[in-house]
Parts: structure tokens; C-alpha cells; sequence
């Protein structure tokens, strides 16, 4: 006999499972057959690319700041030093997946994000992403920039809220 304590966790028990809240960036990607393998569901490679996509929007158009100029301007680079996902339904050809990001930690110089993927309210694979902040120059890490952090700081808020 098991406690409720050792029970199995549903898959929407965790709570980077659940949907993000409503005030995050979200983005939609349609499924198209090059992102399929040949079981007909994403190939799990291809989300990691939609993940990468979905932080240039979310700078561009979320964080209004200029993805491209950061990167070849500013000489600012954005690596990800640590990825994880979890798949917990397939998505196929034919599906829109809304792609969400949540800052869940925002450090001296680098933050790790929450991107979840859904079709219809369903959380189909949620991600983590840890990214530093580097100068393009000497691929050194540095300090986020003030702009940029003030910027994400009302995006935590919005997101909150």
C-alpha cells in the first residue's frame, strides 16, 4: 500500500506543466511536415530550434529590443549554456503550437526561462533554457545590459500581474 505522498504525479502536476499566465509572450508556430519524423509527430530536435526562435521574437517583439541589432551591433550573445524539455503530448502536421516564455530567474548575468508549447490549451512539452549574457568580442560572460534588464524586470511584472 502506497501514501498519497508516493502516488504517481500526473503529467500536469508539475507546475512548469500547467499553461504559462496569461500576461507572457507567446508566439505560434504551425506544424508543417518538415518538422515531422516518421511516426507523423515533431521530431523532438525541431523544438529546440522553435525554443531558439521563440526567444529572438520574444526580445524583438516582447522585450522591444532588437534581436538582430543586439546580436550584430551591440556584439551581444545570448548562449544557451543549459537546455531541458519535457514532451508530454505529440504535436503533428497540422496543429498551431503557441509557444510561451516565462522568466523564472533573472540573475547578475544570465536567466533561465520557462517555454512552454500548447495546442488548445494543452500543454504539449514544456522547456527550460539557462542563457548568459556574453560579449560576442571574447565570448566572455557579462553583466545584463541595464536596458535589457529593465526590460525583462516589467516583463516579470506583466507576467505576474
Amino acid at each position: 500500500m502506497h501514501d498519497a505522498s508516493e502516488r504517481p504525479r500526473r503529467p500536469d502536476d508539475h507546475p512548469s506543466h500547467r499553461p504559462l499566465p496569461t500576461g507572457c509572450f507567446r508566439v505560434q508556430r504551425p506544424i508543417r511536415f518538415s518538422h515531422s519524423d516518421p511516426a507523423g509527430i515533431v521530431y523532438f530536435p525541431v523544438y529546440f530550434d522553435m525554443f531558439n526562435g521563440a526567444v529572438e521574437d520574444w526580445f524583438t517583439q516582447g522585450l522591444n529590443i532588437d534581436y538582430a541589432s543586439m546580436i550584430l551591433d551591440r556584439r551581444l550573445g545570448l548562449p544557451i549554456v543549459h537546455a531541458e524539455c519535457d514532451f508530454l503530448a505529440p504535436s503533428r502536421m497540422g496543429d498551431t503550437l503557441t509557444l510561451g516564455v516565462l522568466i523564472e530567474r533573472l540573475g547578475r548575468s544570465s536567466l533561465q526561462l520557462r517555454i512552454n508549447g500548447e495546442v488548445d490549451g494543452q500543454v504539449r512539452l514544456s522547456g527550460s533554457l539557462t542563457v548568459v549574457t556574453t560579449s560576442l568580442d571574447d565570448f566572455a560572460s557579462m553583466p545584463i545590459p541595464d536596458d535589457i534588464r529593465s526590460a525583462m524586470e516589467l516583463y516579470q511584472a506583466r507576467c505576474e500581474s
